[in-house]
């Protein structure tokens, strides 16, 4: 039995939520968000709280309940609180730029990286060293982060380049004379 799927999904005040289908719809004072469940479970919606049940006793309706129950916490999460990545940049003479919808990014290559940042996501700099991505959508963020970090990921000799704040980068040692 999944001990993360049995447990119903909280709807905070100023949180609605509505079923039509396998689809559930959750609104918020951030946005709007939905998700799509699979045939294997059903979701309903009461008592200011939503729960997901699994359809039948099979190994994959069991898989699907925790994971639905998972995606449909963090909608509510979402659009209640967003989600955030922050990213740290180390190096001699890199740095990160936000200019609305593009980031420019200065690593150490003859050019400055211009990186689209798509609708749904904003990226801010409050240091020209940080890199802040937040947005309702945890998938699209994270991805979004891991676009920026792709760019100039850290080396283990030095440990330059781009990293998620509080992320230990193992350290080698370099050659020996």
């Amino acid at each position: 039995m999944s001990r993360i799927g049995k447990k119903p999904v909280e709807l905070p005040s100023g949180v609605t939520a509505s079923v039509s289908g396998q689809t559930i719809e959750v609104k918020g004072p951030k946005g709007t968000r939905t998700f799509t469940a699979t045939d294997d479970v059903t979701l309903s919606v009461a008592d200011n709280a939503v729960s997901v049940v699994p359809r039948g006793k099979s190994k994959r309706a069991r898989q699907q309940w925790g994971m639905s129950r998972s995606m449909v916490q963090n909608l509510v999460t979402g659009v209640t609180q967003g989600f955030k990545r922050e990213l740290e940049i180390q190096g001699v003479g890199y740095r990160a730029n936000a200019q609305g919808p593009v980031l420019k990014l200065a690593l150490g290559y003859s050019h400055d990286v211009d990186f689209d940042v798509p609708a749904g996501v904003t990226v801010t700099t409050p240091k020209n060293t940080e890199i802040v991505v937040e947005g309702i959508d945890q998938q699209l963020v994270g991805q979004v982060a891991a676009n920026i970090r792709e760019w100039r990921a850290p080396e283990p000799y030095k440990g330059k380049g781009i990293r998620y704040k509080g992320e230990y980068i193992f350290r080698k040692e370099g050659k020996k004379k």
